[in-house]
C-alpha cells in the first residue's frame, strides 16, 4: 500500500466517509459493468441553478477520494430529465405567455423562449453543461429523450412490464386513496398531442409490450411501452434509472430521503442492488426560503460568477452538505477568504491533513499557490474608500503595499479586485450608512490620527494594528465597541478588516486624511 493510499484510510472528510460505502459493495468482487457508477440528476423544468451544479460538485468530490482508496475504474454520468411534461410555466424566462399552449408537453417537445435551441429542454441541458464544462467535470452527458427513444431503456421497460403488479403494490402504498384509482407507473405520450397523459391505464400486456388506455377524449389507444411512446413516472423512473444503469452513487436533496425506500425496492424488483445515497440540506434563499428553479430566487449561477472565483463555489458547496446553508449574495466574500486560506494551509500540511483539507477535494492533487497577498475583504474596504469604479484604481495601493505584485504575476488578486470593485458598487455603496463619532470616539479617532501623523515605520500591519489597539484599549470597554466606531464612522459599515492591516494598504497619509473627512462630516448626509 502506497504512502497516500495508506494516509486515506483515517481521513475523515465526508467525501472520504462516503467513497468507503461505495467500495464496500465491492469487497468480494470488482463491478461487471468494468467501473463504478455516479451518478446525479436534473430537472430541466428551469435554468440550472448553483444547487444543481453543487449537486455535481459533490458527487465528484466523493469520486475524487474513491479514487485515492481504490484502483476500481469510476464514471459519473449527468442524467437530464427531459421527457418530463412542462407543469407550469417559469417566471423568469422571456415570453412565458407563448408557453402556456404546451403545458405537459415533454420539455423537449416545447419550443426554447430564448430562440436559441431546438426546444427548452435542449436550452437548459445546454446551460447546464457550459456550466459544468467551466469547472472541467468529467461526466457523461445523459438526456432522458434520448434514453427512451433509442430504446436503451427498452429491456428494462418490458422487466416493469412484467413486474407491473409488485411495483404497483410499492407504488400504491405511498399514495392516497383518492390518487389510487387512477394512478400507473406508466404515462403515454399522445402521438397526435405530444402531451404526457396522466390517465388510467386499462391494461399492461407484457407479452406484447404495450399498454391500452383511454386519451382526455375517450378514444381508446394501445401503445408500445418501449421507443419513447411511454415513460415511467418519476417516482419509478428514479428505481427504474438505478436498475438500467446499473448506479452505484446518487446523492440528491432531503426532499427526496422519504422516496428513497420506494426508489431502492423498485431498483431491486427489476434485478438490480439500489446504489449508495446521501441526502444533503437544501439551499434557502435570502429569506430562508428554498431554492427553486421555476422561481428563479437565490443566487444564478452567472450572477456568483460575476462576484466570486468558480473556486469559492465549490468551497462553497464541499462546507457542510448535511446543513441548511443561506446562498445570497453576501456568502460571496466568506466564501472567497476562506478557500484561500485552505490554499495557504495547504502547502505546509502532510498527506493526511492534505487529503482533509477543501482544497483537495476541489483540486485534487493539483492545488495552486494562494497569490492572494490582500485579502478578498480588504480588497472589498479598500474599493469603499477609493469609491472604486474599476479595479486598477486598486492595483495602485495593492502595488505599494506589495512591490513585486502585478495582474501579470498574481492573476488571482487581480480577478479578486475585479470581483471586489463590482461586488461593492452593486451591494455595498447602495448600502452604506455613516454616523457622526461621539465625544469618547472623537477623541481615540484624533489620537489614533496624531499616531500615524508621526509614525515614520514601514507599513507592517501588525505594528499598525498595534497602534491601533493602543488608542482604543484605555477608553472602550469591551474594546470591540472601539472597532465597531472604526468601521461605523469611517468606512459606513458595521464591521470591517483588521485596521492595522486596512492602513498598511491603502497608506498612512490617505488613512489620516479619510479620519479628518469622517470628523468634519463630510460623509455624514447633507
Amino acid at each position: 500500500m502506497s504512502d497516500l493510499r495508506e494516509a486515506a484510510q483515517g481521513v475523515k472528510a465526508w467525501p472520504f466517509e462516503e467513497a468507503r460505502r461505495v467500495l464496500k459493495r465491492y469487497r468480494t468482487a470488482p463491478p461487471e459493468k468494468g467501473y463504478v457508477l455516479f451518478e446525479t440528476g436534473y430537472g430541466p423544468s428551469g435554468l440550472p441553478h448553483l444547487g444543481t451544479f453543487g449537486e455535481v460538485a459533490r458527487t465528484t468530490m466523493v469520486m475524487r477520494a474513491f479514487r485515492e482508496i481504490s484502483d476500481i475504474p469510476t464514471k459519473l454520468i449527468c442524467f437530464s430529465d427531459d421527457l418530463d411534461g412542462m407543469r407550469k410555466v417559469p417566471g423568469n424566462v422571456p415570453n412565458s405567455d407563448a408557453l402556456h399552449a404546451h403545458l405537459q408537453k415533454p420539455l423537449t417537445s416545447v419550443p426554447d423562449p430564448f430562440g436559441t435551441h431546438e426546444s427548452f429542454g435542449h436550452h437548459n441541458n445546454a446551460q447546464l453543461r457550459r456550466f459544468l464544462d467551466k469547472f472541467d467535470f468529467e461526466y457523461d452527458f445523459y438526456s432522458a429523450t434520448e434514453f427512451y427513444c433509442s430504446g436503451k431503456f427498452d429491456e428494462t421497460l418490458i422487466r416493469a412490464a412484467e413486474n407491473y403488479d409488485a411495483i404497483m403494490k410499492v407504488m400504491l402504498a405511498s399514495l392516497r386513496e383518492e390518487r389510487r384509482r387512477t394512478y400507473s407507473i406508466f404515462l403515454p405520450i399522445h402521438p397526435e398531442t405530444c402531451r404526457v397523459l396522466y390517465v388510467p391505464i386499462k391494461e399492461v400486456n407484457a407479452s406484447n409490450g404495450t399498454i391500452t388506455f383511454d386519451d382526455e377524449t375517450g378514444n381508446e389507444m394501445t401503445l408500445p411501452i418501449t421507443g419513447g411512446n411511454v415513460k415511467l413516472q418519476w417516482k419509478p423512473d428514479f428505481g427504474a434509472r438505478w436498475a438500467a444503469l446499473g448506479v452505484d452513487f446518487e446523492m440528491y436533496g432531503k426532499d427526496h430521503s422519504t422516496n428513497t425506500p420506494i426508489y431502492d425496492k423498485i431498483c431491486r424488483i427489476l434485478g438490480q442492488p439500489a446504489p449508495e445515497h446521501f441526502t444533503y440540506e437544501l439551499f434557502l434563499d435570502e429569506n430562508g426560503q428554498k431554492i427553486s428553479k421555476t422561481l428563479g430566487n437565490g443566487v444564478s449561477i452567472d450572477e456568483w460568477l460575476s462576484y466570486g472565483s468558480t473556486e469559492s463555489l465549490s468551497y462553497f458547496m464541499y462546507q457542510k452538505p448535511k446543513t441548511a446553508k443561506r446562498m445570497h449574495f453576501d456568502v460571496i466574500p466568506k466564501a472567497m477568504d476562506e478557500y484561500q486560506q485552505q490554499l495557504r494551509a495547504y502547502e505546509d500540511q502532510d498527506s493526511k491533513a492534505r487529503l482533509n483539507n477543501p482544497a483537495f477535494h476541489i483540486h485534487g492533487h493539483n492545488v495552486p499557490s494562494s497569490d492572494m497577498v490582500v485579502p478578498f475583504g480588504m480588497l472589498l474596504n479598500l474599493a469603499a474608500v477609493a469609491n472604486a469604479d474599476e479595479k486598477n484604481q486598486l492595483w495602485g495601493f495593492i502595488k505599494r503595499y506589495a512591490p513585486g505584485a502585478s495582474a501579470l504575476t498574481h492573476p488571482g488578486l487581480d480577478q479578486a479586485a475585479g470581483f471586489a470593485v463590482r461586488y461593492y458598487n452593486d451591494f455595498v455603496k447602495p448600502k452604506k450608512v455613516y454616523r457622526a463619532a461621539s465625544e469618547l470616539e472623537c477623541e481615540a479617532l484624533l489620537d489614533l490620527r496624531a499616531q500615524l501623523d508621526t509614525y515614520r515605520g514601514e507599513l507592517d500591519a501588525e505594528t499598525l494594528q498595534s497602534i491601533v489597539f493602543a488608542c482604543g484599549r484605555e477608553r472602550f470597554d469591551p474594546l470591540r465597541d472601539w472597532f465597531k466606531a472604526i468601521y461605523e464612522v469611517l468606512l459606513g459599515a458595521s464591521q470591517g478588516p483588521r485596521f492595522g492591516g486596512f492602513i498598511a494598504l491603502y497608506g498612512i497619509k490617505e488613512s489620516i486624511k479619510l479620519i479628518d473627512d469622517a470628523l468634519d462630516g463630510k460623509f455624514l448626509p447633507t
